[in-house]
């Protein structure tokens, strides 16, 4: 990162990076980011804080209208958070003003499926192959005139950021992926897994079948509650929290989306040919070379792989961290703090 950029991130002074902590920063805000990240951490853990995100934006970007946020300096570098299933960017809510505080410009946006995003035409194939994913991201970097961005993100989110870091590495200066290399395709996931494993997906064959996308039509609130609570075991969450999330699967594509992104995963159908040469390149589970730093809540109810596993996929400046304090799958809202202080030391490493 050049020197000038660093230098105007060393110097911003804000105020508090959590409204909820009301803590003032009354030096640089990097000197303080542990003490704020620890009350961040506690705060969103108690069911009567329950921030949200502002200043929702759309953009024309490739195949979607994208509903996003966009906050911090506008000349910043650049952070894009994205989340996953059955999530929002609210996500992020208390992570965007822990990176906004130290001079970035953080833009989180609702996936396709999700939220206020939309696609242009009626004609589009609602399609959720992991790689169209990414390519929605990079064409929004494209229409925001992006050229690079610190990407973070989990579960959906954490995917389309290895994809991009993979097949655009030019685009991804550094990445944070929680539960670390999630790049697969169709043959492998024909192979059979143990028993037990095989339980942990009990909702991808669910989806599989006629009766259980008809069912997520009908009880998709319901359905998202449980896996919250199925993904955090530990995370005491409040109506209020889990209500606001819930509007972004109002999205008159998101029973679409979802059960095609499962239903990709198994074989079961068909992507786009648009997208055949991109995945063939991940069909070969490619390494990673971006600085990035992986992550995992010790309390991750989700299915999801031992970080020992995919270690070497990542070939750059890389680190892993283990989480504690009952963290389950929503890594960034469970605990924003911890999130953050990764999102600023893998940009660190640019």
């Amino acid at each position: 990162m050049h020197k000038d950029v660093n230098q105007t991130r060393r110097e911003f002074i804000g105020a508090a990076a959590s409204l909820a902590t009301g803590i003032a920063l009354t030096r640089p805000a990097a000197a303080h980011l542990s003490q704020v990240a620890e009350a961040a951490d506690a705060t969103t853990r108690t069911p009567a804080i329950s921030a949200s995100l502002g200043n929702l934006k759309q953009i024309n970007a490739g195949l979607l209208n994208v509903g996003y946020t966009d906050n911090g300096l506008e000349r910043g570098p650049a952070i894009l958070l994205l989340h996953g299933w059955p999530y929002d960017i609210d996500s992020f809510a208390e992570v965007v003003p822990l990176l906004t505080t130290q001079g970035y410009r953080v833009i989180v946006p609702y996936l396709r499926g999700y939220g206020t995003t939309r696609f242009l035409s009626d004609a589009s194939a609602r399609n959720a192959q992991p790689s169209a994913l990414a390519a929605d991201m990079i064409a929004l970097m494209d229409a925001l005139k992006i050229e690079k961005a610190v990407v973070g993100g989990f579960d959906w989110g954490a995917r389309t950021a290895n994809i991009m870091a993979v097949l655009w590495p030019e685009r991804v200066s550094a990445m944070v992926s929680v539960s670390g290399y999630l790049i697969g395709n169709q043959q492998a996931g024909k192979v059979p897994l143990s028993p037990k494993a095989e339980l942990e997906w009990w909702y991808q064959f669910y989806f599989a079948t006629e009766r259980g996308r008809i069912g997520y039509e009908k009880h998709r609130l319901e359905f998202a509650k449980l896996i919250w609570k199925l993904g955090s075991p530990k995370w005491n969450f409040d109506d209020a929290t889990f209500e606001r999330s819930a509007t972004a699967f109002d999205n008159p594509d998101h029973v679409a989306i979802v059960i095609h992104n499962y239903r990709w995963r198994l074989g079961l159908v068909d992507g786009e040919a648009a997208y055949d040469e991109l995945e063939a390149q991940l069909a070969l589970a490619p390494t990673i070379g971006v600085p990035t730093i992986t992550m995992e809540g010790d309390a991750n109810g989700a299915p999801h792989p031992d970080p020992a596993a995919y270690a070497k996929k990542f070939t750059g400046k890389y680190a892993h961290r283990h989480i504690t304090g009952g963290i389950g799958h929503n890594l960034p809202q469970e605990a924003p703090g911890a999130f953050a202080q990764a999102i600023l030391d893998v940009a660190a490493q640019v």
